[in-house]
């Protein structure tokens, strides 16, 4: 990525970010800023091994989804890399589906890689991990950073151990090998332990299994019932998420006719010629 254009992401992040309630040091509750700004947000334990999040333009509205069966940390930082697609790449694509390998930065893609970059900045920036580490840590020149220190930015910064790790090498707060002396440090002795060992936010480290969908989506749901496009079954686990039963909507449902039956056995038999 050439630094122009890293340059410009940073100054991107660092609006969006501007509007945003801070702590001392990181942003206290990017959930939140994403309704602020008018996102539709859904977070949903859809599992460990499925896609951890997208975004996509729907009409007038930016939809955002996480997958609240990652550790919270990493939701977190999910949301922030789709944020990034949304102000950086909207003009261009209307949605993006990532894993495992565009959230890692193991992807190639250029759009996977400036997002990644915009959630580094939005989440971790440089004056403000210099200034965590010139106040907050004592003798950091003679002693450098330990596992404790990394467990106390991490809560600060409301992000994962491993994004520490990576963010403060990039920005040559630490070489390579002391990451590796970090790393191992945190294996031995568990990032739970660590955050509680400094009063910090365990939370980060579990998932949250948050269900949070906005209210609007029932009508979806229904239209796509109505429509024949989503079984009861489908339509009976959404309204559970608002707390809701069949009765509760009956008024809204359409039951299926047997022209749309017909309809439907035409179009397989159509498929399947």
């Amino acid at each position: 990525m050439q630094e122009s254009r890293k340059r410009e992401i940073r100054i991107k992040a660092a609006s969006f970010r501007e509007k945003c309630k801070v702590s001392r040091y990181g942003i206290i509750d990017l959930f939140k800023e994403c309704e602020r700004r008018g996102y539709k947000l859904l977070r949903y334990p859809l599992g460990e091994n499925v896609d951890l999040g997208f975004t996509v333009k729907k009409d007038n509205d930016i939809v955002i989804f996480t997958n609240s069966c990652s550790r919270l940390s990493r939701e977190i930082f999910t949301l922030a890399h789709e944020i990034g697609h949304v102000i950086l790449h909207f003009a261009e694509d209307i949605s993006f589906i990532d894993d495992n390998s565009t959230i890692n930065g193991r992807s190639k893609d250029e759009k996977e890689q400036e997002a990644n970059y915009f959630a580094a900045c939005l989440l971790m920036p440089y004056d403000d991990i210099n200034r965590f580490v010139d106040l907050e840590i004592q003798n950091f020149h003679e002693k450098g950073l330990s596992a404790l220190d990394i467990a106390r930015i991490m809560s600060e910064f409301n992000v994962s151990f491993d994004m520490v790790l990576n963010r403060l090498e990039s920005l040559g707060v630490i070489n390579q090998n002391q990451k590796l002396c970090l790393d191992n440090e945190r294996i031995e002795k568990r990032v739970g332990n660590l955050l509680r060992s400094v009063g910090g936010n365990a939370r980060l480290n579990v998932p949250s299994n948050e269900i949070d969908i906005p209210y609007e989506y029932i009508d979806y749901v229904i239209y796509n019932y109505n429509h024949n496009a989503v079984p009861k079954e489908t339509l009976e686990k959404v309204l559970v998420c608002y707390h809701l039963t069949i009765e509760d909507v009956s008024d809204k449902l359409t039951p299926p006719s047997d022209d749309d039956d017909d309809d439907l056995d035409e179009l397989i038999g159509g498929l399947d010629d």
